[in-house]
């Protein structure tokens, strides 16, 4: 499933080149900064076990890697991935002190890994970004090993029309604050055009499933603004 948007040339790349040094400022704002409680519930739904391997895709500036590390009490390996050379140097700077973290420049659609390599995989506000959904999802199931698990956190479709109303008039405030503190409105017009156009929670459930994954489900956070979507591979 190719997403139309997002297969404009080059619009996602320079949509990060622009905002990569203001990216975690700007994430804190534009969520009030409940961003971090969503990445915390994604760590605590996974309950992830010692001497295992994640690969972190879109891995922004490697906010999941972090928690990763510290729920395993640095007894687990992350490998960071994101098509964006300027986030990744910006990530490996943040975490400079985690050993155990490594980075790999590559897109969710292709990832240079070997067949059944990790035992969990996780995107956080990446899918939506990618060109293919079928090709990342498949890439995703292939390297995760037997017993694997995938979690995706993503924007997603609110289920209450007062919280909707709020959200939707929010939104359009949103370009506004990204060209005062980034300079750039474009960016953040991309962002809610984005999200707007992405499958609602039901249909990503059905690709996951196209795609082999097994025992799908998800969570809506704070009424569906954002969902958690898993799955296994079994």
């Amino acid at each position: 499933m190719q997403q139309k948007l997002q297969n404009t040339k080059n619009l996602v790349s320079e949509v990060f080149d622009k905002v990569y040094d203001k990216y975690d400022l700007m994430n804190n704002l534009i969520s009030l900064g409940i961003h971090k409680s969503w990445k915390k519930q994604l760590i605590y739904s996974m309950n992830p076990k010692t001497n295992t391997k994640l690969i972190d895709v879109a891995c922004g500036t490697g906010d999941i890697a972090k928690l990763f590390v510290d729920a395993t009490k640095n007894k687990s390996k992350v490998l960071c991935v994101d098509p964006n050379k300027k986030m990744i140097s910006l990530s490996k700077q943040k975490l400079r002190d985690y050993k155990n973290i490594s980075w790999k420049i590559a897109s969710a659609e292709k990832l240079p890994f070997k067949d059944s390599e990790f035992d969990y995989y996780t995107i956080s506000f990446g899918l939506r970004n990618t060109k293919n959904l079928n090709k990342s999802l498949s890439e995703a199931f292939r390297v995760l090993k037997k017993g694997g698990r995938f979690f995706c956190l993503e924007f997603s479709k609110i289920n209450n029309d007062y919280l909707d109303y709020i959200y939707q008039n929010y939104s359009k405030l949103i370009p506004t604050i990204g060209e005062f503190i980034v300079g750039d409105k474009k960016p953040y017009e991309y962002l809610i055009k984005s999200i707007k156009e992405f499958v609602d929670q039901d249909e990503l459930i059905a690709l996951m499933k196209k795609n082999k994954f097994q025992k799908c489900e998800f969570r809506n956070l704070n009424g569906g603004i954002v969902a958690l979507h898993s799955g296994w591979k079994i």
